[in-house]
């Protein structure tokens, strides 16, 4: 059994669902492991340009098998209208082709509520929540105060644990936020809605998965958000609520005795972060500016325009180490074609020192980014397709990265399309 992860190696948004979408040809199934629809996998293929929230990216190739196990936050209302966007364009999704685990917990309207709530009442010390509901629902998660989706089966069973919930929940609605309570019958419309139309897809993926090891099938885990987000390992508390660590890919799908064959790591050619929180590199003013546009980096879920800069190599072999990356796909190089010169951050100063290794948390807004620059190479690169195609500028800047975080560049994206790729 041959298998993969495709993971962030820094705060995001480094092109994690291009890569599943480019790589799934080779696998049979495609597995989202953890999160939520708080963030959006962006994929262009011949079915158009998609921002996938909760569908794992392998969605467009047909004969794959799609899987959202047991450690994603399942959110029925935006996954059905995920969905029937995504048909709406030609995709097939059919309980043939999306499977859900019986054992992923539903993210209920509620969480959304809260998550809002909450940061309203943070104010200037917020968190840079989307207010999907996903760390409300973790908190519920571990508190084991969640719906499991196999819990549709049994409807009895269903509405007196709701209301159970509903009940506990209520109490921090009002008490806490002062916010109107939810009713039974609200949270049952809500549930034939939305659950109905997902119990199609819910089934025991486990035994599924367990069969398909067994018969040798080949499984791409795809994570969301990077490394720096890891609740564990990332800038907490200006995390996600789950683990986005590749380690965490065998728990989170729904087959725990899986051992990883290759973790390839994607990377941005520059920093960009969505959110608050320490972002060491950060570029400010025009120069911001031109990098935001000329990389169209705006979130795929919120619009919200992206905090940029130069690439972060502390940060990036902080990142390399914690996801155990074997290999590493560098995205969008072809942004940086117009810069005469290129800023690279290659270490941090912190304390009147420069070192090469990222600090906790707590120190890394006393760091200040060491900043080198680079030739840059002025022409348009987006139809390379091999590597003696780059310009030896590009190709030194590559070589440059490879060298600096320990772990070989395999993949060079040159463009949004799924062929604007070269591999080294």
């Amino acid at each position: 059994m041959k298998t993969c992860a495709i993971v962030g190696i820094n705060w995001g948004d480094e092109g994690k669902g291009r890569m599943v979408d480019l790589l799934t040809e080779s696998y049979d199934i495609v597995i989202r492991y953890q999160g939520g629809g708080n963030a959006g996998h962006t994929v262009v293929n011949r079915y158009g340009k998609f921002a996938l929230h909760l569908l794992p990216s392998g969605i467009f190739h047909p004969n794959v098998v799609n899987i959202l196990g047991n450690g994603v936050a399942l959110d029925p209302e935006n996954l059905w209208t995920e969905i029937e966007d995504v048909r709406a364009r030609g995709v097939t999704v059919s309980p043939e082709n999306l499977l859900i685990s019986d054992r992923a917990s539903l993210l209920l309207p509620w969480h959304r509520q809260l998550d809002g709530l909450e940061e309203a009442r943070l104010k200037d010390k917020k968190y840079g929540s989307t207010k999907q509901g996903i760390a409300p629902f973790y908190s519920d998660k571990y508190q084991k105060k969640t719906v499991l989706a196999g819990e549709l089966f049994y409807p009895e069973h269903l509405r007196a644990h709701l209301q159970e919930l509903l009940e506990w929940k209520n109490l921090i609605l009002t008490g806490v936020y002062g916010a109107t309570p939810w009713t039974m019958e609200q949270l049952m419309q809500w549930v034939g809605d939305y659950g109905e139309k997902i119990r199609p897809f819910v089934c025991d993926t486990g035994t599924w998965l367990r069969r398909a090891a067994s018969e040798g099938k080949s499984i791409l885990f795809e994570a969301q958000l990077g490394a720096l987000r890891d609740l564990d390992y990332g800038i907490y508390p200006y995390t996600t609520s789950s683990n986005a660590i590749a380690s965490y890919a065998p728990v989170g799908s729904g087959l725990p005795t899986a051992r990883l064959d290759e973790v390839i790591g994607v990377v941005k050619a520059y920093s960009t972060c969505v959110g608050e929180g320490p972002f060491v590199c950060e570029m400010f003013g025009d120069e911001a500016e031109k990098l935001r546009e000329a990389g169209g980096e705006y979130g795929a879920k919120t619009g919200r325009p992206r905090r940029v800069g130069p690439i972060d190599l502390v940060a990036t072999r902080y990142g390399v180490q914690v996801q155990g990356a074997t290999a590493i796909a560098l995205t969008k190089l072809d942004v940086l074609s117009d810069m005469d010169r290129i800023p690279v951050c290659v270490q941090y100063e912190l304390n009147g020192e420069r070192s090469d290794r990222f600090p906790f948390p707590a120190a890394l807004d006393l760091a200040r980014p060491v900043i080198e620059t680079m030739e840059g190479w002025n022409c348009d690169i987006s139809g390379a397709r091999t590597w003696e195609d780059l310009p030896e500028a590009a190709r030194r800047y590559v070589e440059f990265i490879e060298e600096q975080i320990g772990c070989h560049i395999r993949y060079v994206s040159v463009g949004a399309e799924r062929d604007a790729y070269l591999v080294r």
